[in-house]
């Protein structure tokens, strides 16, 4: 094999990795799908948390349901272009088309840190 078709077949394994743990897509010849499934609920559980921190307006209004909610919501679904506050509003979204919400709320104004300044950051008790 030269190594143009070994990158091609290195970029289309990758690809068939990616859309199976963050679009929904089926486990790639050669990964256990249980441990594929395992995988992919942990990115889904650690958008929900990211979500939960931008929105707690969400989390407040679901109460019990806001897990259930995200997951369904995330499963087969990449985090959209935007990052973290663009899956927040879209998922708010979706929320209000299905009725869950009152109407718009206010997103939180508080940035999101970049990852260096989390560590840096002051936080009084």
């Amino acid at each position: 094999m030269s190594d143009d078709a070994a990158r091609e077949a290195l970029a289309r394994a990758q690809s068939g990795l990616l859309a199976a743990l963050v679009a929904g897509g089926e486990t790639p010849p050669g990964f256990d799908e249980k441990r594929l499934r395992i995988q992919e609920f942990s990115l889904i559980s650690k958008r929900r948390r990211t979500v939960a921190r931008l929105r707690p307006d969400l989390v407040a209004l679901l109460g019990g349901d806001f897990a259930g909610e995200f997951e369904s919501y995330a499963r087969g679904r990449p985090k959209p272009p935007g990052g973290s506050r663009a899956d927040a509003r879209d998922f708010a979204g979706r929320l209000e088309a299905m009725g869950r919400l009152p109407g718009r709320p206010e997103e939180t104004e508080e940035p999101e840190p970049s990852p260096a300044s989390r560590w840096w950051r002051f936080r009084r008790s």
